[in-house]
């Protein structure tokens, strides 16, 4: 693999500017940021923001008014003329590690490939996915953006030391529903926590005080970081209505990939405990399902007897009996916003985006007689 070269930290920063100016982050008739406050908003030092102040100055896109300041240089009809984008990414690849490719045709990742086709498309930008195998190899192709779902069912994750070595060569990542703050890599996710939240708040405000949640991992303390932050979420509601939170009604199910069968396996361990839960906040609706299908064979009769909240919103929760409430991801904005971030340029405002998760209420929940 050819290594790239890495532009001047000075480069970075005017391409970046250049984005911002045409985004229309900065008031035409009011000074420039000056080189000490581009020093802090960049955390370098004034060398370096002094010479990409003086590059935009050359390129005629900034001008410096006597007593006054710096301006953006403005033709009669008050637009920038000199002013051209830096166009780095030519075409976005979705990264993943060998698995089977069926997992794709899941709600989550199929909502997530079409929104970053839609985004790829209205941008001129070609959109394609790549294995990169054992050897975590990535494409070598010049202006390029790299997708990356670090952690997926059935494959291994991906290396923080190869994380480390992309992100010491310059590669232009933006990864989806994990992130790496110690990285410093840029992220959009889903804010899992405040999807626990509402799926669990909802129970509460229905007057359940026995909310059991399902989760997946190998056990409470080895979960992957969706699951991890439900169960926050899910914690905060008990803690803000409160209720002391019950590690009896914590199930935690291990599995490649989620299925009816987890839900199941753990609602009937659940409706085994002494004081059994009248709600179930399943961390998605395959287990929820389960939980739908688990119930019933025990009698009972959901949202009468049990209050039951999944989560994606996959297509078969609108047909379920009862319907199924649950939380919708708007996985589908995942792909436009990481797309947005490759094309806005990144900065130290837009390292992430978290995307804002909906309570959809159906009939598998009712408030407690």
């Amino acid at each position: 693999m050819i290594k790239k070269k890495k532009q001047p930290l000075y480069q970075t920063i005017v391409d970046d500017l250049k984005r911002r100016i045409a985004a229309g982050e900065f008031e035409r008739t009011l000074p420039f940021p000056s080189q000490q406050e581009l020093t802090k908003m960049y955390n370098t030092s004034e060398i370096t923001t002094r010479r990409a102040l003086s590059e935009l100055a050359n390129e005629g896109i900034l001008h410096r008014i006597q007593k006054k300041g710096t301006f953006l240089k403005l033709d009669e009809n008050n637009q920038i003329e000199n002013l051209q984008i830096p166009s780095h990414i030519n075409k976005i690849f979705f990264v993943y590690h060998t698995n089977h490719l069926s997992i794709y045709e899941g709600s989550f990742y199929s909502d997530f490939l079409g929104g970053l086709r839609k985004a790829c498309s209205v941008k001129g930008i070609e959109a394609q996915m790549w294995d990169m195998g054992d050897q975590f190899q990535l494409p070598d192709e010049d202006n390029i953006g790299l997708i990356l779902l670090p952690s997926l069912p059935q494959a291994s994750e991906i290396p923080m030391d190869v994380l480390r070595k992309w992100k010491e060569e310059d590669r232009k990542l933006v990864t989806i529903q994990y992130y790496y703050p110690n990285l410093q890599i840029p992220y959009v996710i889903v804010d899992n926590l405040t999807g626990g939240y509402l799926a669990t708040e909802h129970l509460l405000k229905l007057g359940h005080t026995r909310v059991a949640i399902i989760l997946t991992g190998k056990s409470y303390f080895e979960m992957n970081q969706e699951f991890t932050l439900r169960l926050q979420g899910y914690k905060l509601a008990l803690d803000q209505h409160q209720i002391e939170f019950d590690i009896e009604l914590v199930s935690v199910m291990e599995g490649n990939e989620e299925s009816e069968e987890m839900g199941y396996k753990a609602f009937q361990q659940l409706a085994e405990l002494p004081n059994p839960p009248s709600a179930i906040f399943a961390t998605s609706d395959y287990k929820a399902i389960g939980v739908l299908k688990a119930a019933k064979d025990r009698g009972l009769v959901v949202p009468d007897d049990l209050s039951v909240v999944g989560y994606d919103n996959i297509l078969i929760s609108q047909f379920t009996s009862p319907y199924l409430t649950t939380i919708k991801q708007n996985s589908n904005l995942l792909g436009e916003r990481a797309v947005d971030m490759f094309i806005s340029g990144v900065s130290r405002n837009n390292m992430r985006d978290e995307i804002v998760p909906e309570l959809i209420i159906r009939s598998s929940t009712k408030a407690r007689n």
